[in-house]
């Protein structure tokens, strides 16, 4: 076999898994989620960036009272803790865009 068609051949099997990864993501999804509107996917967008700013906050706080020296390791937790919650919150958006923009669920107007 050529290299031009090996290549064609591997070609059209990412083609086929690509499809493939579609339609199994859009028939489990889909039926779990019903069709979105604006006016439902804005209040997740707003927990996302309440955490942003929770987190954010939380860093001024603690910069205010650490004044010139470091952080105590308790702030420090509360901060990472913060963050966490904030970087679950903005993956769970990101995987909601992506499952949006793929077409694994559904949308109007």
């Amino acid at each position: 076999m050529s290299v031009v068609a090996e290549s064609l051949d591997h070609n059209r099997l990412l083609m086929e898994l690509n499809r493939a990864v579609r339609n199994a993501n859009r028939e489990i999804i889909n039926p779990l989620i019903p069709e979105l509107t604006i006016d439902e996917l804005t209040p997740v967008m707003a927990m996302v960036a309440r955490a942003r700013g929770d987190y954010l906050k939380a860093l001024f706080t603690i910069t205010e009272s650490a004044g010139e020296g470091l952080p105590s390791s308790e702030d420090t937790q509360r901060l990472r803790k913060k963050r966490e919650s904030y970087e679950e919150l903005l993956a769970a958006a990101k995987s909601l865009e992506v499952a949006i923009e793929r077409g694994y669920l559904d949308v109007s107007g």
